[in-house]
Order: structure tokens, then C-alpha cells, then sequence
């Protein structure tokens, strides 16, 4: 995962809390409902990314090395 890739999952997790907020969605359907527009903030912003700068936002790397990840998992 891509620094990109992680602030557009945290732009759509925030987006949601914001939606939440505002709105107070009871239920499972009202919640999954929100978070649907949230992540379709976060879509749209990098959809617009990769059409103004012609890349692909999406990679198949990781975003902490093999050794870091394996200290990370042992605390």
C-alpha cells in the first residue's frame, strides 16, 4: 500500500465519521448506506488524482517492508 493509497482509505474513513455525525444513521442499512457516500469521497478524489496526473493510484506493494512488518507483528 501506497502513502496515496493509505490517505484515500483514511479520507473515506473520515468522511464517514463526519456523515455519522452529522446524520445519526440507526440500523445496519442507514449505516451502510453512509458508508457507501464515504468511500465514494474518497473514490471520486482518487479518481480525479489519476486523471490529473495520468498514474494509477492503486500498487501492489506494501506499505512497510517484509522486515518491518514481521518486528511489527511480533510486540
Amino acid at each position: 500500500m501506497s502513502d496515496l493509497e493509505l490517505l484515500f482509505s483514511q479520507l473515506g474513513e473520515a468522511a464517514t465519521t463526519e456523515i455519522t455525525k452529522t446524520e445519526h444513521p440507526q440500523g445496519f442499512e442507514e449505516n451502510k448506506r453512509v458508508s457507501r457516500r464515504g468511500s465514494k469521497i474518497a473514490g471520486d478524489a482518487r479518481s480525479n488524482l489519476e486523471k490529473e496526473t495520468d498514474r494509477k493510484v492503486i500498487t501492489s506493494q506494501n506499505y512497510l517492508s517484509n522486515k518491518q512488518s514481521k518486528k511489527l507483528l511480533k510486540k
